[in-house]
């Protein structure tokens, strides 16, 4: 047995196991968000595989370079040494996994876990390095096999380095033309007849004024399954009067919602929303918001609910959908189009909008979260609309590829943290989180305005590429209240936790990606200034909608 062992173990490189067992024990360290065991086992798993693979390559270089090597019996004692501190290292973070995982989960205000599950992450860590290994095997036969079949034509070296890139050129067209596109294609066509699917419960409504009603130009069935449920589930003039406690001042929101299927291209998208808003009055409303979706079509419920109770329903929102997937398979393979949907609707409405007079058409927002931030802050140009300008945007949860949001981050004041940044005194824009909000140690609001309400906690704003390899600003001091300082960077791991918690994190309101209620009400008071409320009437309001979610 020992010698089995030992033979093995002669397939494995044992700087590539000791570094990947340091990688896999760093993995196990707290992050942004609670992370549930099989996430928590693959990104221990792709730790691990990380760490083996540098750990193979320099010894693999180091030998190449012909360095000097200890002798046999010292290298042997530095082995056993190095698996030994390692082993140790490993033991003690995975006894200290279950404190660092209800530490995050305390913070916010979440249920203990009873204990980190050691053998299911382990299982799933080394089920995945197995496979990872195969691969790279798989690989290193195509590699040899053509190199050998090159050899008859050209040298021995030339040969090996055509034959590594054939072998990867192979291996990506399978990856990326065969499965990669059948699973998109799969993905999309599931999410497409989900989205199809009418609810019982969801009636068409029989106002002639709501879309999706026999006299509105987009059918009930072309408004797809988010659409159905933007129209129908939003709050009525009784709602927000019974709350006011009179109906007389009470309106019934228009929500307009143009699905993916109700016309062929962005433009004509565009062009349908815009008729539609003419059809039921939304430019005789006090306000009006452009709200940019996720990548399914999805609009949060606690966006729209408390600037309509603000401006007591006397408010219009439109929306256009443009993809059927998730926002992170979205943004992949569609992030052009969503960009090119939101500029659609934003050029077709505002030059209606800009050529109304002024004092006869409503205020114009615009509105997104995550990919919808994005798409929405693509939406116009500085430059088209400076004469005249809208009013302002309210964008939620940025990711980290938004070009506005980092330029702006970057240019700070001097003094103020990147997880709430302080620009140009807040002149133009200002950030808020749970913590803070608009109106808090800044100068005058100009009448153009941009806020973002963002999380210190959410991974999906805060992820960077560089994290790699280098350590983010946010994660020095002083942290935000919603990191735990026990977050450490480390290379590589930082990255593929964050990656981790990105794909598969789940928070409360209030932490991450999930916008509470009661900070989308403070983010719409401070932006759009509702008239007619006094504190105690904003307070009831603001505590009502902490109540509800």
């Amino acid at each position: 047995m020992h010698r089995r062992v030992r033979s093995a173990l002669k397939h494995f490189s044992t700087a590539g196991l000791l570094l990947g067992t340091l990688l896999f024990a760093f993995s196990l360290t707290p992050s942004l968000l609670p992370r549930p065991t099989y996430a928590q086992g693959i990104v221990s798993g792709l730790s691990f595989s990380a760490g083996y693979a540098l750990g193979f390559i320099a010894h693999w270089l180091w030998d190449y370079l012909q360095l000097p090597r200890p002798r046999t019996h010292i290298e042997r004692i530095i082995k056993l040494s190095a698996a030994g501190i390692c082993t140790l290292i490993a033991a003690v973070f995975l006894w200290q996994a279950s404190a660092w995982q209800n530490r995050i989960r305390d913070l916010m205000g979440l249920e203990e876990v009873s204990g980190i599950r050691a053998i299911s992450i382990g299982l799933i860590a080394l089920t995945l390095f197995a496979l990872l290994w195969l691969l790279v095997k798989l690989f290193r036969l195509t590699f040899r096999f053509l190199a050998r079949k090159m050899r008859r034509f050209v040298p021995h070296r030339i040969s090996n380095l055509l034959g590594v890139i054939a072998a990867a050129a192979l291996f990506w067209s399978v990856i990326d033309g065969v499965i990669f596109t059948l699973a998109l294609r799969a993905a999309d066509n599931s999410f497409q007849q989900i989205d199809a699917l009418i609810l019982d419960d969801l009636p068409p409504p029989t106002d002639p004024m709501k879309t999706g009603s026999e006299h509105s130009l987009i059918s009930w069935e072309a408004l797809g399954g988010r659409g159905r449920r933007f129209v129908s589930q939003g709050p009525s003039a009784a709602d927000i009067g019974a709350f006011m406690d009179t109906e007389d001042v009470a309106m019934d929101p228009v929500r307009v919602y143009i699905g993916l299927g109700a016309a062929d291209t962005p433009a004509e998208r565009a062009q349908l929303a815009l008729e539609e808003l003419q059809r039921v009055g939304a430019f005789e409303r006090s306000v009006m918001v452009l709200a940019t979706p996720t990548g399914r079509g999805w609009v949060d419920p606690a966006a729209l609910n408390t600037v309509e109770y603000l401006h007591r329903g006397d408010i219009a929102t439109a929306t256009v959908q443009y993809s059927y997937l998730p926002s992170h398979l979205a943004l992949l393979v569609e992030g052009e189009y969503g960009a090119e949907n939101a500029r659609a609707l934003f050029t077709t409405v505002y030059e209606y909008w800009s050529g109304l007079p002024e004092n006869e058409r409503p205020r114009l927002y615009l509105h997104g979260l995550s990919l919808g931030s994005l798409n929405s802050d693509l939406s116009f140009d500085f430059y088209d609309i400076i004469d005249d300008p809208f009013h302002g945007a309210l964008w939620s949860g940025p990711p980290f590829r938004s070009d506005t949001w980092r330029t702006v981050t970057q240019e700070r004041d001097a003094g103020s943290p990147s997880w709430l940044p302080t620009f140009r005194d807040g002149a133009v824009v200002r950030f808020m989180n749970q913590y803070q909000g608009l109106d808090a140690t800044y100068g005058d609001w100009g009448d153009f305005r941009i806020a973002y309400l963002q999380y210190g906690s959410d991974p999906i704003t805060f992820f960077e590429p560089r994290i790699l390899y280098r350590e983010p600003e946010w994660m020095r001091e002083p942290r935000a209240p919603d990191v735990l300082p026990e977050l450490r960077w480390y290379p590589v791991v930082t990255m593929l936790q964050l990656l981790g918690d990105l794909a598969v994190g789940r928070a409360p309101p209030g932490y991450g990606h999930t916008i509470a209620a009661e900070h989308y009400f403070d983010a719409w008071v401070t932006l759009t200034e509702p008239n007619g409320w006094s504190e105690e009437e904003l307070a009831r309001l603001r505590e009502y909608f902490r109540q509800a979610r």
